[in-house]
């Protein structure tokens, strides 16, 4: 059963970290992170594919943000750096079902606020 469970978002302030964690489950060519802050659509942020050997991030977040997952290839984690109030939104973990850069499920996911 394909499941994708985001955790570790929270209130931060300008300049600090956060790491977010998504648990999954059931098969998937690829997970991205995506996020969406309020009145706006979502934004593409970082991927990584099944092997761990492929991963990509946006220009906006290039040099701060880390995608990683586990050996056991069952969690996937977004090292967040340097955090930005423009990083605030609602992040989302996001399946890949196939190699075809289309994305078809989300997670509930998790809220990061970075503010004073």
């Amino acid at each position: 059963q394909l499941q994708l469970v985001e955790s570790g978002g929270g209130l931060v302030q300008p300049g600090g970290s956060l790491r977010l964690s998504c648990a999954f489950s059931g098969f998937a060519h690829g997970i991205a992170w995506f996020r969406q802050a309020p009145g706006k659509g979502p934004e593409w942020i970082s991927f990584i594919d099944r092997y761990s050997s492929l991963s990509y991030s946006s220009k906006s977040v290039q040099g701060r943000f880390t995608i990683s997952r586990d050996n056991a290839k069952t969690t996937l984690y977004l090292q967040m750096d340097n955090l930005k109030p423009e990083d605030t939104g609602r992040y989302y973990c996001v399946r890949e079902p196939a190699d075809e850069g289309l994305f078809d499920y989300w997670g509930q996911g998790t809220q990061v606020t970075v503010s004073e």
